[in-house]
């Protein structure tokens, strides 16, 4: 896929750290991005990356709710 240019607007403070992170993992922080705007479903609703790597992680006897709520007890919110 060709590759386009994005100008974004970020805190100094964010780029340093991103410079920072990239540094120690040996990538850049375009991939970073690449990366992290990749796990974004589209409009369409078809499933990011990483739903689709957890589905079947979850018992199908268990709702989303139920499991909504169980994450809100164990990490508050």
């Amino acid at each position: 896929m060709p590759r386009k240019k994005l100008t974004l607007s970020v805190d100094e403070d964010v780029i340093r750290k991103a410079k920072r992170y990239s540094r120690r993992h040996d990538t850049s922080i375009s991939r970073l991005v690449t990366e992290f705007l990749s796990l974004l479903s589209d409009e369409e609703g078809f499933e990011s990356p990483v739903v689709s790597r957890l589905r079947g992680v979850l018992a199908s006897e268990v709702s989303v709710d139920e499991y909504r709520d169980h994450l809100v007890e164990k990490h508050g919110r």
